[in-house]
């Protein structure tokens, strides 16, 4: 197993929080819970319109919301952290999230997406892919740079400083250095020395 493949899970199990996360949000507010928490009155032979059983579901739901949240961001940094481009790992994240957040969307819901809505998707799990390759292109120019620029008579911004330096020093002349009298340094470190008059 390559060393890819930890991150790659992360990334998909996170997209896959996300989409459970919008299902048991949606589940906290919908009119589908309502007829949920009356059928479960009515198995416990409870009046079907019980409040206290729907508020128990619905605060189910809203803290299962709040878990699936907190778990697709634990994933998710952790999948940003083993990965090589946080790109990459958004690829992944959101093209699980759109295809579990729709099968979830049809299995629970009876939601039925247009095909205007699968071409969308696939536009955005496109567009992350480009820009994923665009980035890695990217990255691989940049390392390269900085492989050259860590020698120092090189290419690239170390090296240059390299040579700025090295012209700089060769610049400087003999008549540049200040030549101070012995007399005058000792005194300025408090001997008392007399200084000869010239």
């Amino acid at each position: 197993m390559s060393y890819k493949a930890p991150w790659l899970a992360l990334a998909a199990a996170s997209g896959a929080c996300a989409a459970f996360n919008g299902v048991f949000a949606k589940l906290t507010t919908t009119q589908l819970t309502t007829s949920w928490s009356s059928a479960i009155s009515s198995s416990l032979h409870l009046s079907s319109d019980n409040k206290f059983i729907e508020f128990i579901i619905r605060g189910s739901f809203f803290l299962l919301n709040l878990a699936f949240n907190a778990l697709m961001w634990a994933l998710f940094t952790s999948a940003l952290t083993r990965a090589s481009s946080t790109t990459r790992v958004s690829i992944i994240n959101t093209s699980s999230n759109f295809l579990i957040t729709a099968l979830l969307g049809l299995m629970i819901f009876s939601e039925k997406l247009p095909p205007l809505w699968w071409v969308g998707a696939a536009g955005l799990v496109v567009g992350n892919v480009v820009i994923g390759r665009r980035e890695e292109d990217g990255n691989e120019n940049d390392k390269a740079e900085a492989v050259k620029g860590t020698h120092l008579e090189g290419e690239g911004p170390v090296g240059q400083r390299y040579r700025d330096y090295e012209t700089e020093r060769d610049e400087v002349d003999d008549d540049d250095v200040l030549e101070l009298d012995t007399d005058v340094v000792d005194q300025a470190n408090g001997k008392d020395v007399e200084i000869e008059q010239r």
